[in-house]
């Protein structure tokens, strides 16, 4: 195997682990994180009807996006994420960080929520 198919089985093998774990519910959804080398998307999802009530991406904030900072980005996409919950009465979630590390542009989007006002 190359390098590239054993650093993916690894990914997918933490995501599983994760995953295992945690579990959404309507009134406690799952804040599912996904990241690319252009950008960051954000997902509010009930597990039990396998349903997404709310989502945003870098699209959703081009403003910020043109500081260059992928953090930056990422801490108003959790700002943006939180005030959606909010609207749709949900304040508290279950982070699932996908299997990335809990560090820098993840880090940076559970910080946002936070300070959006969600519970984790």
């Amino acid at each position: 195997m190359n390098k590239q198919k054993v650093k993916q089985n690894q990914k997918i093998r933490r995501k599983g682990r994760v995953r295992s774990k945690i579990n959404g519910i309507k009134e406690c959804p799952r804040l599912s994180v996904f990241k690319s080398n252009k950008g960051m998307f954000l997902q509010l999802i009930n597990d039990t009807n396998g349903n997404t009530l709310a989502s945003v991406s870098g699209k959703d904030i081009k403003d910020i996006k043109k500081q260059g900072k992928k953090t930056a980005v990422s801490l108003e996409l959790g700002k943006l994420i939180a005030k959606k919950a909010l609207d749709k009465k949900i304040d508290q979630v279950v982070f699932d960080r996908g299997g990335y590390k809990y560090h820098g542009r993840v880090k940076a989007v559970a910080d946002g929520a936070r300070e959006g006002g969600l519970k984790f």
